[in-house]
């Protein structure tokens, strides 16, 4: 005799426990995540004159942070299914926090580079596994609003990072101990993160088995969520099996691409809009911190609002497409009016909002296509491919600039690229991701 379905109430119960127990320290561990990843945007503010670096090495040095991350995202992800989320993130959060901390170091060109490629080597598990650990509890169908709810914390990172970084490079430049703001910003950003690793390995659960805050039956309802979740996809012949049957799908690749063009935004954003605020006439670190602020804390109720909206309407594709559409006009707008401080502030503003929301509609896609057996490799697989952007980006900016004296062109490419994804997001059968 099948399993009585579950009572909506018990598995609206559930969820709101995990939602409450799961998502506030994986929050606070991803903002410290994209805190590490992106202050290096305005630690640039002093290094560069301090260490005598041109804007091709910052460029290159903030970029090469992906070619650790992209090779070692797929093994980071399947040593994450063989061990438990648990561990392995602990693991990981002590390690690159200390080597974000490490940045303080840095000397050289040769310098900056090992140790921003060393910690995309120790980061490059961290977000694919969470989206991982994320189809271990909820189903396609509560992922958008999830994913919207903890990729909140890549705005709020930039809310409350920019004017505590502007805040640090200001306050202590002149501190004793004979380091500099730009030391301090890594000192102090990154030893917070391998603290927090060593909470995760005593705070987070791997499974909802392991879950002592869940009854009897709130667990066997969230089990039966997801084999029925695991059936329909099944049914649809969408799913993939097998990380070797994930290599030879098509789709899976064009994800990828997908992927790449939305991070290729969003990166552009990170690492150069502090300098691009410093363009405008503004010279105050304080100031800059508090005006690239602006952007990230629109993003965050667009984001979320989006993420509800999408679950709501069981919508995916347009979801997506229209915030990436809203990312290439405010790229336009920030790129034609250079000169008008205002303007550029709402072009800045409206491509912050579109390219961060483009990232948590993204991931109910894949999800959409694999099933447990291929899910550690195939998500690590296109977030990898969507990574190289982080090392294409940042790059392109700073070569773009140092070539033409101004991030106009380089804002141009860049709508351009997010006009193609927008336009490869559509051509993704609705029927295959709308659930």
């Amino acid at each position: 005799m099948p399993p009585l379905p579950p009572q909506p109430q018990t598995l609206a119960s559930a969820y709101r426990k995990a939602c409450w127990r799961l998502i506030p320290l994986i929050f606070i561990c991803y903002l410290f995540n994209y805190l590490d990843r992106v202050n290096v945007g305005f630690a640039k503010l002093e290094m560069l004159d301090a260490l005598h670096l041109s804007e091709t090495v910052y460029g290159l040095g903030a970029g090469i942070f992906f070619i650790g991350y992209v090779l070692c995202g797929v093994p980071s992800n399947l040593m994450l299914h063989r061990v438990g989320a648990r561990r392995w993130i602990a693991l990981l959060m002590v390690v690159w926090g200390l080597l974000s901390a490490s940045m303080m170091l840095v000397s050289s060109a040769q310098s900056f580079y090992v140790l921003r490629f060393f910690t995309g080597v120790a980061e490059a598990g961290f977000f694919p596994g969470l989206v991982l650990y994320f189809t271990h509890w909820f189903p396609s169908a509560k992922r958008g609003q999830v994913m919207a709810l903890f990729m909140s914390a890549i705005p709020v990172s930039g809310v409350i990072g920019g004017p505590l970084s502007g805040w640090m490079l200001q306050h202590f430049s002149h501190a004793p101990g004979g380091l500099q703001g730009w030391q301090w910003l890594f000192l102090l950003q990154g030893v917070p993160t391998a603290l927090l690793g060593i909470a995760v390995y005593f705070f987070l659960h791997d499974d909802i088995a392991q879950a002592r805050w869940l009854s009897t039956e709130e667990k066997n309802a969230m089990r039966q969520a997801l084999q029925h979740d695991e059936q329909q996809r099944q049914s649809a012949r969408i799913v993939q099996r097998s990380f070797a049957s994930v290599l030879r799908t098509p789709s899976i690749w064009l994800l990828g691409v997908i992927y790449f063009t939305i991070q290729m935004g969003v990166y552009a954003i990170n690492f150069w809009l502090p300098s691009i605020i410093k363009a405008l006439g503004f010279h105050s670190t304080t100031v800059i911190g508090w005006l690239s602020a602006i952007p990230y804390f629109a993003a965050c109720f667009f984001m979320v609002w989006i993420g509800r909206s999408a679950d709501r309407h069981h919508e995916r594709r347009w979801h997506l497409s229209i915030p990436l559409l809203m990312g290439v006009g405010g790229l336009l707008l920030a790129a034609n009016f250079s000169s008008n401080p205002l303007l550029v502030m709402i072009g800045l503003t409206l491509a912050t909002m579109g390219a961060l929301t483009g990232l948590p509609m993204f991931w109910p896609l894949p999800a959409a296509f694999l099933d447990s057996a291929a899910a550690a490799g195939g998500l690590a697989l296109i977030n990898s491919l969507g990574q190289v952007a982080g090392f294409v980006s940042p790059f392109l900016v700073g070569w773009l600039k140092d070539l033409t004296h101004s991030t106009n062109l380089a804002l141009y490419i860049l709508s351009g690229v997010m006009l193609a994804g927008a336009l490869l997001v559509l051509s993704v059968p609705a029927r295959l991701v709308n659930r």
